[in-house]
């Protein structure tokens, strides 16, 4: 269909310019399994096999004919769609299906986790962000709670004679006027400085290179520069700590520590006491880091990751958006390294290839049930995603979990192929990550090789969608890079990857180890 207006474009110009700069620029008119297929110059179909499947949204391929033929069939029930504010059973079911999940997998669960649903991953994120907010809220209210009390009863002591104030290193008070006078000015100041410590919004812990989304406040958790940056002066700091440093994530969530002050009497005098504030709002963790080239969680990462989230108070949020419902071998990857999480998000295949849906899962020792009616959005938790996403769990779960073990399996193969092609090639390759079908071959930095058109390629972050485009092109292999550096390429394809698709995938790799290793940096040209 042609443009209108005289083929002007509105949607995509630019990106749509840089798809074609680097290869990629394809529109693709059918879907199925792990194929994609576009219709050539000559009008013949041609297919390609998707190594991406929607950045890891297609544990079962595109247009699984199970997953068709029920959202034909829930179609033609009628069932109600969009019904905001009434009973919807739906949500229920999908929640109680991913507590009995929850209760299986993760050491130590009890299964017990209200559910706020959402339209995508990213507003997943926000609704966590806000929850861990308001429940930080209420720690900071309890505590200036007693902080107010404690005042109060300063005050009756030193008003009937029964307290003096005691010099302290936090405020000068000088010796000017009677207790009382020292005691209001000790106050004022106290709640002066407090005041400005609580009008602060909250730090957000997370992990470097993470990738927790794009929105307003989920883009202040993914540390990319080029996304981040340009935002933060919109929502609540990140700090972004080592996941392969676990015994120093203590000392940098110290450096964190701020305190109010108050005062308690005690054996008649009036001291000035530090009481922590909760300044860290949330630890936000991807069980396998997708934008740092599909790299887990170690376990030794894992717990000291729980250890600080237990030592601070806040709540652990588990984003499984990416690295959940099976594509690991498990449902959880946070199962594989032990990490037990009070939030959990979760997206992507859930939708079983063809509806929009996200849910955000919260442990309810945590939950704040105002939270239901505070939090609303039109579109989620609609009948019809609602009734996909059931039926994507029924799969997931059908045959005591054969899923899980057919992405175990075909994962464990892709990986040893691409182990192979890392071995034979290591002037070229520098590692494979991953686990599961979440796998990224990562090529060595070529900023400073002998072609010049690679050193260009690599420098402006563009060899990774070279390589794809050449992937493209000439083997009918769709791949993209992981993250924004570009030199990993990942492989999250559906669980009906073929031994056939497998070594395709070989041999397109092993070509382009061949043209890396040459220098041959004009074959990577469209």
């Amino acid at each position: 269909m042609s443009s209108p207006a005289g083929g002007s474009v509105f949607a995509d110009r630019v990106l749509n310019d840089w798809l074609s700069s680097v290869g990629l620029g394809i529109e693709y008119s059918r879907a199925e399994a792990n194929t994609l297929y576009f219709v050539d110059e000559d009008g013949e179909e041609v297919p390609v096999l998707d190594h991406v499947c929607g950045f890891g949204s297609l544990i079962f391929g595109h247009h699984h004919p199970d997953i068709t033929a029920h959202a034909k069939a829930t179609l033609d029930q009628q069932i109600p769609v969009y019904v905001p504010l009434s009973r919807q059973s739906h949500a229920n079911d999908i929640a109680a299906a991913l507590n009995a999940i929850l209760r299986r997998e993760i050491p130590g669960g009890d299964g017990d986790y209200a559910a706020i649903f959402a339209n995508s991953g990213a507003e997943a994120v926000e609704i966590c962000v806000k929850h861990a907010e308001l429940e930080r809220r209420a720690r900071v209210a309890k505590l200036t709670e007693e902080i107010g009390r404690n005042a109060q009863e300063a005050r009756e002591a030193v008003g009937a004679g029964r307290a003096t104030v005691a010099e302290n290193p936090y405020i000068q008070l000088g010796r000017e006027g009677g207790e009382t006078e020292r005691l209001e000015r000790l106050l004022a100041e106290a709640g002066r400085r407090n005041a400005e410590l609580i009008a602060k919004g909250p730090v957000h812990l997370a992990l470097e290179n993470a990738f927790h989304g794009k929105l307003v406040a989920s883009v202040q958790l993914t540390q990319n520069p080029h996304w981040r940056l340009p935002f933060t002066s919109l929502a609540s700091s990140t700090r972004f700590l080592r996941a392969d440093r676990p015994e120093a994530m203590k000392a940098a969530v110290e450096e964190l520590r701020m305190n109010l002050l108050d005062v308690l009497v005690d054996d008649g005098v009036v001291t000035v006491v530090e009481r922590d504030f909760p300044v860290i709002g949330a630890f936000f963790v991807e069980p396998v880091q997708g934008a740092n080239g599909m790299r887990p969680l170690t376990e030794a990462a894992a717990r000291e990751i729980r250890a600080v989230c237990d030592a601070v108070g806040c709540p652990l949020i588990v984003d499984e958006i990416h690295s959940g419902m099976g594509r690991t071998g498990a449902f959880f990857a946070g199962a594989h390294m032990g990490l037990r999480g009070d939030y959990y998000t979760l997206a992507k295949s859930i939708g079983g290839g063809i509806a929009k849906n996200a849910v955000a899962l919260f442990h309810r020792d945590r939950f704040r049930p105002e939270f239901e009616v505070m939090h609303s959005s039109t579109f989620a938790k609609d009948g019809f995603s609602a009734s996909i996403a059931l039926k994507v769990l029924e799969m997931l779960e059908a045959d005591d979990g054969r899923a899980y073990r057919v992405a175990a399996e075909r994962g464990e193969r892709l990986k040893e192929v691409l182990t192979t092609v890392a071995s034979d090639y290591p002037d070229v390759v520098d590692a494979v990550h991953g686990i599961g079908l979440m796998l990224a071959l990562e090529f060595k930095d070529q900023t400073r090789a002998a072609s010049e058109p690679l050193r260009e390629k690599a420098a402006s972050g563009m060899l990774g969608y070279c390589i794809a485009g050449l992937v493209l092109r000439e083997h009918r292999i769709r791949v993209l890079p992981v993250g924004p550096a570009g030199n990993s390429v990942r492989f999250e394809p559906s669980i009906y990857l073929t031994d056939a698709d497998i070594a395709r995938t070989e041999n397109a790799l092993r070509d382009v180890c061949t043209i890396l290793r040459a220098q041959d940096g004009d074959r990577l040209t469209p």
